[in-house]
């Protein structure tokens, strides 16, 4: 899971944790380990691991995995990723460029498959929110949870900027 401290990061650690994968997590947030590791995560990383350009093809260490960074982090990952292997990729923090090439895809068939939450089908909502009532943990979900009222908005805009909002932020409107 790359972008592990964020709300996708944190729910996706949840989930994959529960359905008995071991989520690695990388993060720009060490000292935030602890946290990581309450939501299931076995083994944290450094995004430093992943952040900088790299080769079209490397070991192969990822069974799969969700990335909500983007750029370099998600050709690294893709690169990286065994023969087979499925990378999510939601919210490209990073930048919207991919700078790769089309090695695991033909080498290793690995898929690079597109997050859509705003244009997916009513049945697919519908499908997506029973399995979070099923199998995402309502104590993990409220650990990964902060709510702020409306006029914090742009305080909390400022510090999501600076990387420093941990888990998923939920805007309370009275």
């Amino acid at each position: 899971m790359t972008g592990a401290n964020g709300g996708v990061g944190s729910i996706a650690i949840s989930l994959l944790s529960k359905l008995g994968y071991r989520v690695v997590a990388s993060t720009g947030r060490p000292a935030e380990a602890d946290y990581l590791r309450s939501l299931g995560a076995a083994e944290i990383i450094d995004r430093a691991e992943l952040a900088e350009p790299g080769r079209p093809l490397g070991a192969e260490r990822w069974a799969g995995a969700v990335d909500s960074v983007g750029s370099h982090t998600l050709a690294n990952v893709l690169a990286q990723t065994a023969y087979g292997g499925v990378v999510a990729a939601c919210d490209p923090a990073q930048g919207m460029g991919l700078p790769t090439s089309v090695a695991p895809f033909i080498l290793r068939s690995v898929t690079l498959a597109g997050i859509d939450s705003v244009r997916a089908p009513q049945s697919l909502r519908v499908e997506a929110w029973s399995r979070l009532a099923r199998d995402l943990d309502p104590g993990k979900l409220a650990t990964a949870t902060r709510e702020v009222a409306l006029e914090e908005v742009p305080a909390t805009v400022a510090l999501l900027l600076e990387g420093k909002v941990q888990g998923r932020t939920v805007v309370r409107i009275d």
